[in-house]
């Protein structure tokens, strides 16, 4: 039932009853309409709540609205939009495209029964379309080209200046001087920049079916070039035809020709009296609608009947060759006397002589891999081709394309056949053929060894895609183009094909084939053994009657009256494979028939024989029709021998009547095939009952009628004719399809007209309307048909399109039995009868009963009561008897009766066509539009044009249907359809009726129990394609609207002292920009749609497909506004965009659901927020700091957060389309308005308008960088004219069109080339050129730089949509209570948009907005907005750098403003926080570029020393010492560009501009802050961390001078733990620079929690770099800190980390790795600045000497090339005037920390020794003679100490060497370090707690091991052998003796611990080791025991320390 389902408002119930027409219904199908309307208890569980505000409205009564209160402005406006009332659907005829020159119809002169003339009249009628008239009034605007954003960026000479910076009287001319400059040249369609939105959503798009056409497969042209043989004596011909070898068929009828040559034609003249053009074509078109595989192209080959075998007569052409003409030039002329001699006397008669075959599909195949790839033409149109197929689910169609090329699009090719099978006389037949095939498909060759006439044949074949010129129809009718000359002509050839085909019938075709098979005489003893078989087409018996229709052969007549078949020689049971051709007659009757005639031929003439060659043998004949029936398939015929009995053609040759002799007793011996091609013959008995009993109805037909066998009496016949309509949807799909259209004509008639037969009134309506349902379930339902996107079977939509025309009334009122008025039969009716046809009762169990109660038994009987009073009143005149004079009311009309057959259905039939709704909606559309365009239109208004009973059907109908839509898959297109309906009544109907129709939808699909998403689509898509209306503006009455702000009571808005308006007027402002209930009335559509979409927003569905639904909906909309030719004038456009105030208000409440990751395309550009920033460890970000990232500096976020709701973000591209909308609609609202919206808004609703304006900046931003936009594409698309093709996707009527102007169809993208270079380019969506993928390999070169074109130029005008906004706020601003917060917010959203890419054009103007500011708020935004003016001072420097003249200059302009207004009070700020900005902008920028900005630096002095009204001030001063200070900055930075890749070089430039800053205690915090980063980067955590540690002692030196506590450090002292450098950090005095001076140490670092942020980020960087005994030293200055601010939270995590970082010291201690030092000294005049200066650099942990040396020299060799540099490899002095000077060298050597004996008692640990470095040491050998190695007694050592600048770890990696001092030793002194060292090593070795046994092993072999070259004992032996002459050197000597003697003692004790340590298996090796020992102490046991006596003399005076003997300083310097 209908649960609550509401039909109307009213609660009334109306009976209707008309007398008019004469539906008469049986008795038992009574129906009275009820309409019932549930009582408003009656409630559904609803499973979800609707907001209230989604309840439909009451829409206004438009018609009386436009009647009566429409204004005079108003109907101006309006009828910008076209004539709107008059806006009915047109009704149009439309001529029939015809292929041929005439249309294909019978021959003239016959009277043709009503059945063909139905047919050829369907033919032939025009089309008959219902289009909308307002399509004229849509102009296509692809020609419109679009003026563009200015792109022409390097128009400008550089140092040009703004002119007429400061030429402005006052603040309102400036803003209109502004205001100017930002309209001009300005895009008028924000969405043609658009690119077009995704299409799955255009639901509007109503495909227009494609016009019927006669149907052809892919088509192939095959030309045959030549048949030639060796020999070349007589005539052949040749029979061309495909088969398909995997079907098993045959698929084309045969093509005839011949290439003989005039000479042999000449020969066969007497047997051809004349020979007509048509027949000479030797070219054939074919047509495969299904491709295979294995189809192939079979030739058969024929030659004229000569006496003898196939072989004997093919002999000759195996054995003799022309080329041979000597040996065979006899033969060879008696060969052809003979065969000009059977020529002459056989020329009529045939015989089969060779066949050929190729597979065409390898052909195609072959050609179309061989063919180009790019031909996409081809390739489109073949898919368009496919999209077409009958047959689009047949199993058999799925399977061709993939193993399977392309029919249409190959490369022409020619093929030669070289292998020519001669003919098998006993296998002629298909069957054989079909076997060949098959064998040749599997080995090439036929398997029984066929013989092969050696020949050739050559064809030629290509794909055809437009008809050629003289190409004939296979009826040979010209085809269109004719040719102009008499040219040889070309062949259709009719295809076969070999599946069912449904396409309807469409030109007239009556083709009949006839095919002989077989005739068996073998048991005859007969002499015939040469048959042929003459056939005739007879119309009577007498010979003259044969008729002239059997299409004739090549080289001969058109058409023929009798054919002859092939003779096989001497066979008495021959095959035949001829195809006889005929054109039937149109009228056929029971005398036409088929006559066959057998004769013997005699080949030989005999001596007593004159004359004929023919010997009769008998006759066979085949009636054509059979009980009107064509007579169609296998036949098996008697022969009968003698004459032909008389009438013998009223009978089948079955029938043995009259007694005559037939062949074999009357034996069936004669097979033959016949088979029609016929658009008129149904073949198909339900449909030939159906059109029979039809066609008697219309009169003329006597009774009884007969069908088929029965014969059927008049009265029978409504019983019949009810049958026969029944099973009309039991006929095969094929034929049905065929005759579909004649078919639903007839059902159409029978269901409009009653008919009177044997005197009753039949009313067949109802019937017949059932069966049309049947039939379009039955088509919906079937596999093998198509469907279009929507699910509307195609074969249907067509017919509704092009086809249905009201049916005619009957055209002979006199015979036919159509009921007509006036009629005195009908009068017999009878009173209950009449009644049946009108009332229509509750009986109908789909239709919602009222329960049975005593209200209702009441109600019925005063129904009776009524129907009998109306019958009194209606039929019964005075005296109570019938009067004949009784004339009924009008015909019924057509939409009147279907909508009532509609709404009576009942049970199935009522099932089906509530689901297939959509056809019977555009069957009544169709009527309605017919009906109305016969109307008057003047007299008839518009609500009158339909009776109040069919509007009641309607209402019915729409509601049924509703209540059918739930949430099934059909449910959607249901819905569709009923959408589509409704739009189309809009079109037709009284508009205030069809909106009450849309309202209850609205409510009826709201109390169904739908989910929300689903009912929110449903109604979306409903709606959508009710806005795609074309006068949807105007049925909105949209010029009803308020397009501009009302003249108020307020003064002018620039008027400062205007007081406020009245609060009244405030609201009913602010209640333009929401959703009111007056707005939903007043614009009814829009106020729908603007509904669900506010709805659909509020609910969070999956994945967010409801959300981009309804957005789209209303983007597409706007697009089609947007580019609607009739919305071009502004006013007009205002109106427009004052429909959708209210979309604005739902988007600003919307805001927190769009996407911020929009602007995450930056490329990282001055992002607000970065590491600095972050003190804190923060937590996964959040939705607000999203968006602070995102650039959103408005934090009106976490409002949902409040309501604890939580929002599903909408995805970026829909948030994108939204943002698009809410642009365009502020592009084209009334300024005033908008301005008086801003002024009148609560201060919270301008923050989120701002940040909406913020988001949208950041949404549309400048994507591709323009200058990756090829210089040569801009040339290039000047001149592009894109002719791609207009795919037209179509629509109905005007929506199509608007469709293919708008975003949802067709987008334009077209190149424009005015105004000079500007690039004027739109969207253009194209089905083949425009692939809307982010994939970019996809794409051209050329499209990618369009796009980029086209979206830069959507940024730079959505950009300018926000500036404009921005502009009305501020100018608004002097009316607002809090200036400075919308100042502030204003310039805010202005700063973002810098910070997002822009264009060139929106910077000039955003520029000129902010000097703007400046100028009228200067102090205001200095004082209050700080932060905000540094950011704005960084922004606009940043553009002083950029390379664009255009852009540069604005900003120097800017800046110089900047400094201008504030130098009254504010300029020492500026100063400070311009120089700041050049600091970090020049740190942290990578694309900065420095030329530029020394340009605008000298600009900005250009316009200090031109402004003439402040040269009496300091300012010019000023301005100049600002601008040096600042040059000088930048040279320093230019070189840290430069050294970008030598990170040690770019650190010392960074350290020496942070050391130039040392006044300015910020830029050098900044500069550190840089530095850090830097080595962050690099993984350089430890100078990381010190940077920010010398950061901090900056800041505590100068929070010590402004506040003396005791818990804060006292300056830098406090950090000299942490690293001694941090001294040079201590302040300058204070006369120089005072904290407090305005502007200096403002930054938020100089400030307590500053500095602990500082100290905790170093903290954490010394532990990340393992120095973890430095925490504890920083945290000692923290701690006093935390506790005074009693922050235990902090203080109980300081003291975790502390607890770490000592458990990290325990767990690592000697572990660590810290860091290996080099010493590199720079050599050659390239280095500049570096000659001759050496430093250690410190690199990571474990780094070996070639990994710096190939680190430096890969970087310096790029920097002066390879054979400049030169690396030298040893660490000895070097030497200048040896270097070459054009050469740059490098000297790397490896250095250790160097530490004097009292410095290692207090380093102790690991971290001690690699802490707080400074002396560095390493060592060269070298020997006298120059070598650096020698022998022992040679060998000296030279050992260098260096001494740092800085301590390690420092700020930086390098540091300079400052002192070098080196000590030489003697060769016995390197000799006692040596033994040192290694005595060291063993004794290490020998006392470690977990002794290592191979360690110590290592140690000993290379100590006691006997083969050691220049081992221990060679030492010895060298220096100890014999005491020294030189008493020098005694003590020397001496120190060695001692130092060998404890050396042994160490390696006893190691050899000891060796035997501990050992296994079993090393006991040799022990033993080895033992006795080496044993070897080595007794060889040196004499050297050891001798002493020098005058060292042991007594001692006079002590010395005090050797060292200072065996030192020599070679260098003292002081440190």
């Amino acid at each position: 039932g209908w649960s609550c389902a509401q039909f109307a408002d009213t609660c009334s119930m109306t009976v209707l009853l008309e007398p008019a027409g004469f539906n008469i219904y049986p008795l038992e199908v009574l129906r009275i309409r009820w309409y019932w309307f549930l009582c408003p208890n009656c409630t559904l569980p609803l499973s979800f709540l609707q907001p209230s505000s989604y309840e439909a409205v009451e829409p206004l009564d438009l018609e009386e609205f436009l009647l009566s209160q429409l204004r005079s402005g108003d109907l101006a406006v309006m009828q910008e939009l076209g004539d709107f009332p008059e806006d009915d659907l047109k009704v149009e005829q439309v001529e029939k495209e015809c292929r041929t020159v005439r249309h294909s119809v019978p021959e003239d002169g016959l009277e043709l029964d009503p059945h063909v003339r139905d047919c050829v009249k369907s033919y032939i009628q025009p089309w008959l379309l219902v289009k909308s008239p307002t399509l004229e009034g849509l102009s296509n605007d692809s020609g419109r080209t679009l003026t563009s954003s200015d792109f022409n960026l390097r128009c400008l000479t550089p140092d040009r200046r703004v002119e007429g910076l400061l030429a402005f009287s006052s603040h309102e001319e400036l803003d209109r001087i502004n205001q100017e400059a930002r309209y001009g040249n300005r895009h008028p369609e924000l969405f043609a920049l658009y690119p077009p939105a995704d299409e799955e959503d255009a639901v509007e798009i109503r495909p227009v079916p494609d016009c019927p056409k006669e149907h052809t497969g892919d088509r192939i042209l095959v030309r045959c070039q030549a048949i030639k043989f060796e020999i070349d004596i007589e005539p052949v011909f040749a029979t061309m035809a495909l088969y398909d070898l995997k079907e098993k068929k045959k698929i084309s009828e045969n093509f005839y020709f011949d290439l003989n040559s005039e000479h042999l034609k000449n020969i066969l003249k007497p047997h051809t009296p004349h020979v007509d053009q048509s027949t000479l074509a030797r070219s054939a078109i074919f047509s495969i609608t299904y491709p295979s595989p294995d189809i192939y192209l079979v030739i058969k080959i024929e030659k004229v009947l000569q006496q003898g075998e196939i072989g004997d007569c093919a002999d000759p052409y195996m054995t003799l060759r022309e080329c041979d003409s000597v040996k065979n030039k006899d033969k060879l002329e008696k060969l052809r006397g003979q065969a000009e001699t059977f020529c002459q006397r056989l020329g009529r008669y045939r015989m089969p002589f060779a066949w050929a075959t190729v597979n065409i599909m390898e052909v195609i195949s072959t050609a179309t891999l061989e063919r180009d790839v790019t031909d996409s033409d081809s390739k489109s149109s073949s898919m368009e081709r496919r999209a077409q197929f009958p047959r689009r689910n047949s199993e058999r169609f799925n399977t061709i394309d993939d193993q399977f090329c392309n029919v249409s699009a190959f490369k022409p090719a020619t093929i030669t056949i070289s292998t020519i099978f001669k003919q098998e006389g006993d296998r002629l037949s298909d069957e054989d053929l079909l076997k060949f095939l098959s064998e040749i498909k599997k080995t090439s060759t036929p398997q029984r060894r066929v013989k092969t006439i050696s020949g050739s044949i050559k064809l030629d074949m290509s794909p055809i895609h437009d008809t050629p010129l003289a190409c004939l129809s296979t009826e040979l009718i010209p085809l269109i183009p004719v040719a102009e000359k008499n040219i040889r002509p070309i062949k259709e050839v009719l295809e076969f094909p070999s599946s069912e085909v449904y396409v309807p019938h469409n030109i007239y075709r009556n083709l009949l084939y006839v095919y002989p098979q077989r005739l068996n005489f073998v048991n005859r003893l007969t002499s015939a053994r040469n048959i042929s078989i003459k056939m005739q087409f007879m119309s009577g018996e007498d010979p003259g009657c044969s008729l002239p229709v059997i299409f004739g052969k090549s080289s001969g007549p058109e058409f023929l009256q009798e054919v002859h078949t092939a003779v096989t020689y001497h066979n008495k049971s021959p095959d035949f494979y001829e195809e006889v051709k005929l054109a039937l007659p149109a009228r056929l009757t029971e005398r036409h028939h088929l006559l066959f005639t057998f004769n013997h031929i005699s080949c030989q003439q005999k001596q007593n024989q004159s004359g004929s060659c023919e010997t009769l043998i008998g006759y066979s004949w085949l009636p054509i029709v059979n009980n009107d029936r064509l007579q169609t398939g296998q036949f098996c015929l008697p022969i009968v021998l003698e004459r032909l009995p008389v009438n013998y053609s009223l009978h089948t040759p079955e029938v043995n009547n009259p007694p005559v002799k037939w062949m074999e007793g009357h034996k069936g011996i004669f097979n033959l095939e016949i088979q029609a091609v016929s658009s008129v013959h149904t073949q198909d008995n339900h449909l030939e009952r159906f059109f029979t009993l039809c066609h008697a109805l219309e009169g003329g037909a006597t009774f009884p009628l007969r069908v088929r066998e029965e014969k059927i009496p008049e009265n029978k016949l409504e019983h019949e004719l009810k049958l026969s309509i029944i099973s009309l949807a039991s006929s095969r799909l094929e034929p049905l399809v065929l005759f579909l259209h004649l078919v639903l004509d007839k059902l159409f008639t029978l269901i409009m007209q009653p008919m009177v037969i044997a005197g009753q009134t039949a009313n067949l309506a109802q019937i017949a309307f059932e069966s049309v349902v049947s039939i379009v379930n039955g088509l919906h339902n079937s596999q093998e048909l198509i469907r279009d996107q929507q699910g509307r079977n195609s074969l249907l939509a067509t017919y509704l399109y092009w086809v249905f025309r009201l049916p005619d009334p009957p055209r002979d009122m006199q015979n036919s039995r159509y009921s007509t008025m006036g009629r005195a039969t009908a009068t017999t009716v009878g009173s209950m009868l009449l009644l049946q046809s009108r009332i229509r009762s509750s009986s109908n169990p789909d239709i919602p009963a009222p329960h049975s109660s005593a209200e209702d038994a009441e109600v019925k009987s005063i129904l009776c009561k009524i129907l009998v009073d109306c019958l009194s009143v209606l039929l019964l005149p005075k005296g109570g008897c019938f009067s004949p004079v009784f004339v009924f009311s009008v015909l019924q009309q057509f939409h009147e009766e279907l909508a009532l057959q509609m709404v009576v259905s009942t049970g199935v039939c009522r099932e089906n066509a509530y689901k297939y709704a959509w056809f019977f909606f555009e069957l009544l559309v169709k009527s309605m539009a017919q009906h109305v365009s016969h109307l008057e239109k003047d007299s008839v208004p518009r609500r009158g044009r339909f009776s109040d009973r069919f509007k009641d059907d309607i209402t019915t109908i729409v509601s049924v249907v509703t209540a059918e839509i739930g949430e099934v898959e059909q449910a959607e297109k249901v819905n569709i359809s009923l959408a589509f309906f409704l739009y189309d009544l809009l079109s037709l109907m009284d508009r205030g009726f069809v909106f009450q129709l849309v309202k209850n939808y609205c409510n009826q699909m709201s109390a169904k129990n739908l989910s929300m998403p689903t009912l929110i689509s449903m109604r979306l898509e409903f709606l959508r394609i009710l806005c795609s209306h074309e006068h949807y503006l105007n049925l909105s009455l949209f010029f009803s609207s308020p397009g501009s702000a009302p003249a108020s009571p307020c003064p002018s808005i620039s008027s400062q002292t205007s007081s406020s308006c009245s609060f009244q007027e405030q609201q009913r402002i602010l209640g333009l920009f929401e959703l009111s209930q007056e707005f939903k009335q007043q614009h009814y559509l829009t106020g729908l749609l603007l509904t669900e979409l506010s709805a659909a927003l509020d609910m969070e569905s999956e994945g967010g497909k409801v959300q981009r639904k309804a957005i789209n909906a209303i983007y597409s909309l706007l697009c089609s506004h947007d580019l609607d030719n009739r919305c071009v004038k502004q006013e007009v456009r205002a109106k427009v965009a004052a429909l959708y105030l209210s979309l604005v208000g739902i988007i600003i409440d919307s805001t927190n659901y769009l996407d911020f990751t929009v602007s995450d395309t930056r490329g990282g550009k001055n992002k607000p927020g970065g590491t600095e920033d972050d003190l804190e460890n923060v937590p996964p970000i959040n939705q607000s700091v999203a968006m602070a990232i995102a650039g959103n500096p408005f934090n009106t976020l976490g409002r949902n957060a409040l309501q604890g709701k939580s929002v599903a973000t909408l995805a970026a591209d829909t948030s994108r389309h939204l943002l698009a909308c809410f642009l365009w609609v502020m592009k084209n609202a009334d300024r005033s308005l908008i301005q008086r919206w801003t002024v009148d808004m609560p201060h919270s609703q301008l923050n989120k308008l701002l940040e909406l304006l913020t988001i949208c900046v950041s949404c549309f931003e400048y994507g591709v960088s323009f200058d990756k936009v090829s210089t040569q594409a801009l040339q290039k698309s000047q001149q592009a004219k894109l002719q791609l093709e207009e795919a037209l996707l179509g629509g109905m009527g005007a929506r199509g069109e608007m469709m293919k102007r708008v975003g949802g169809g067709l987008r334009r993208m077209c190149l424009g080339s005015t105004m000079g270079h500007r690039e004027n380019l739109r969207w253009r969506k194209d089905l083949t050129q425009w692939r809307q993928t982010n994939d970019k390999q996809d794409k051209t070169k050329a499209e990618l730089d369009q796009e980029a074109i086209i979206s830069g130029n959507l940024a730079t005008e959505a950009n300018l949509i926000v500036l404009d906004l921005l502009e009305t706020i501020v100018q608004a601003v002097p009316l607002a209570e809090c200036k400075d917060s919308v100042v502030g917010g204003v310039l805010r959203v202005l700063l973002h948009s810098l910070t997002c890419n822009q264009s060139s054009t929106f910077l000039s103007h955003t520029f000129s907005s902010l000097r703007a500011l400046v100028v009228k708020f200067g102090d205001l935004m200095f004082e209050e907005e700080a932060e905000q003016c540094a950011d704005l001072c960084q922004k606009v420097l940043q553009y002083c750098s950029s390379p664009v003249d255009e852009n540069r200059s604005q900003a120097c302009a800017t800046l110089y403003l900047i400094m201008r207004y504030s130098y009254s009070n504010n300029f020492s700020r500026v100063k400070m926080q311009v120089t700041m900005s050049l600091a970090s902008l020049v740190g942290k920028s990578s694309d900065f570029q420095e030329e530029y900005l020394r340009r605008s630096l000298r600009t900005i002095l250009a316009y200090a020393e031109e402004d003439t009204e402040m040269q009496n001030t300091q300012l010019p001063s000023q301005v100049d010492e600002l601008l040096r200070n600042l040059n000088s900055i930048l040279s320093d930075t230019v070189k840290m560009r430069e050294f970008q890749e030598d990170p040690e070089m770019l650190m010392d430039l960074m350290y020496r501009i942070a050391k130039g800053y040392q006044t300015s205690p910020d830029l050098r915090l900044t500069w550190l802050q840089n530095m850090a980063e830097k080595h962050n980067n690099r993984k350089c955590y430890t100078e990381s961390a010190m940077c920010l540690v010398h950061a901090a002692a900056l800041v505590a030196e100068y929070l010590s001078m402004l506040e003396d506590h005791k818990y804060l450090p006292i300056g830098s002292v406090t950090f000299q733990n942490i690293s001694t450098n941090v001294l040079e950090e201590s302040a300058v005095s204070d006369d120089i620079l005072s904290p407090d001076e305005d502007g200096v140490c403002s930054g938020r670092y100089f400030t307590e929690s500053g500095l602990v942020g500082l100290l905790e980020q170093a903290a954490e960087l010394f532990s990340n770099g393992s120095l973890f005994e430095t925490v504890n030293e920083v945290y000692k200055i923290i701690i006093p800190v935390l506790e005074a601010h009693r922050d235990f939270r902090k203080l109980s995590s300081t003291h975790d980390k502390l607890k770490r970082a000592f458990d990290n010291i325990l767990l690592k201690g000697h572990k660590r790795m810290f860091g290996t030092y080099f010493r590199v000294g720079f050599y050659g005049a390239k280095f500049g600045d570096l000659d001759e200066r050496e430093f250690i650099y410190k690199e990571p942990g474990i780094t070996h000497l070639p990994e710096i040396s190939h680190r430096l020299e890969n970087f310096y060799s790029q920097c002066f090339g390879e054979e400049t540099l030169v690396m030298i490899k040893d660490s000895t002095p070097v030497d200048r005037k040896q270097l070459n000077p054009s050469k740059a060298y490098i000297q790397i050597t490896f250095v250790e920390p160097f530490f004097d004996d009292y410095e290692m008692k207090d380093r102790l640990t690991n971290f001690e020794k690699n802490f707080n470095l400074r002396r560095f040491m390493y060592t060269t050998p070298f020997t006298k003679s120059g070598r650096p190695r020698g022998e022992l007694y040679e060998q000296y050592k030279r050992k260098t100490i260096l001494t740092t600048m800085h301590a390690f770890p420092y700020i930086k990696t390098r540091i300079n060497v400052i002192q070098k001092e080196e000590f030489d030793l003697t060769p016995i002194e390197v000799a006692i370090e040596d033994m040192q060292k290694k005595t060291r090593e063993l004794a290490v070795a020998t006392h470690r707690e977990q002794p290592d046994a191979k360690m110590l092993q290592m140690l000993l072999q290379g100590s006691v091991g006997a083969t050691v070259n220049q081992g221990p004992l060679e030492v010895a032996q060298v220096f100890l052998n014999e005491i020294p002459a030189d008493p020098k050197l005694f003590r020397h000597h001496n120190k060695l003796r001692l130092c060998f003697k404890e050396f042994i003692m160490r390696c006893g004790e190691a050899v000891e611990k060796n035997k501990n340590l050992i296994t079993f298996d090393q006991k040799e090796y022990q033993q080895e080791l033992k006795k080496n020992y044993n070897r080595l102490r007794e060889n040196l046991r004499p050297m050891l025991e001798r002493k020098i006596p005058e060292l042991y003399k007594p001692i006079i005076r002590p010395r005090d320390s050797f060292k200072r003997l065996s030192f020599r300083r070679v260098q003292e310097e002081n440190s």
